[in-house]
């Protein structure tokens, strides 16, 4: 049985999505914070979070931000009050897998579930050791830690991560959409039909000295996309 958890601080609501998703053989944990929801994290394994970006003291997006980055499940934003275009990208763009806006039908919320379950990113091999090196950065895949020239580390979401590590596999050939889609896991186009071109801006931004004219992830229109740098792969044997 799928575990989802649903973050609102309405405890109607809270309780409602509780009560129908629960008829649709989900087990569902409902908390009122991130207080809470790190409680349940420590000590259950979770294939869904659904969070309500209004919560009073707290902002929903940071939630979104803090969960991407230590999680692989899916992210389903809530909200009432947010409605433009911007806050639907910048809750995509932190890593949620979804977007949908109060007032919703159950049936239509159940249905994105679904979806947002399939699309699933693949979980990390944790018994992979390799550590790839590109124009002076490296990615340990193992601890999932990206690290600059200068050794700071720069934070990627789930899904950077799954992206990053397909272009890595496969340098200096142009992929498909496709390809990076099935790769990362991360699109459905029910639900965002633009996924994948978002997160390849959002890790320009992270690699590139200009995003605005890549040089590392580089476009090749009508075909995908081509990861235009050397990378070297080393393989760390394991501690005896």
């Amino acid at each position: 049985m799928k575990h989802m958890i649903v973050v609102d601080d309405d405890s109607k609501l809270r309780g409602l999505l509780i009560d129908y998703l629960s008829q649709h053989a989900f087990r569902v944990t409902g908390v009122k914070d991130s207080y809470q929801l790190g409680q349940v994290l420590q000590t259950e394994t979770v294939d869904l979070v659904m969070v309500d970006l209004n919560l009073g003291h707290e902002d929903g997006l940071e939630i979104v931000r803090t969960l991407s980055g230590k999680s692989d499940a899916p992210i389903i934003i809530i909200s009432g009050n947010r409605l433009e275009e911007t806050d639907k990208v910048v809750g995509l763009e932190l890593g949620a897998t979804d977007y949908i806006t109060k007032p919703f039908g159950l049936r239509e919320l159940l249905a994105r579930v679904r979806a947002a379950l399939r699309v699933r990113p693949v979980a990390t091999d944790r018994k992979d050791r390799k550590i790839y090196s590109f124009a002076g950065w490296s990615l340990n895949v193992k601890k999932r830690q990206l690290l600059a020239a200068n050794e700071n580390e720069v934070k990627l979401t789930a899904s950077e991560f799954n992206l990053l590590v397909a272009f890595l596999k496969s340098p200096l050939q142009v992929l498909s959409r496709e390809q990076l889609l099935a790769a990362s896991r991360v699109h459905d186009e029910e639900i965002f039909d633009r996924s994948i071109d978002v997160l390849i801006l959002r890790l320009r931004r992270k690699l590139e000295t200009d995003p605005s004219s890549p040089q590392m992830i580089r476009t090749e229109r009508g075909a995908g996309y081509i990861f235009d740098t050397e990378v070297t792969v080393e393989e760390r044997a394991r501690a005896k």
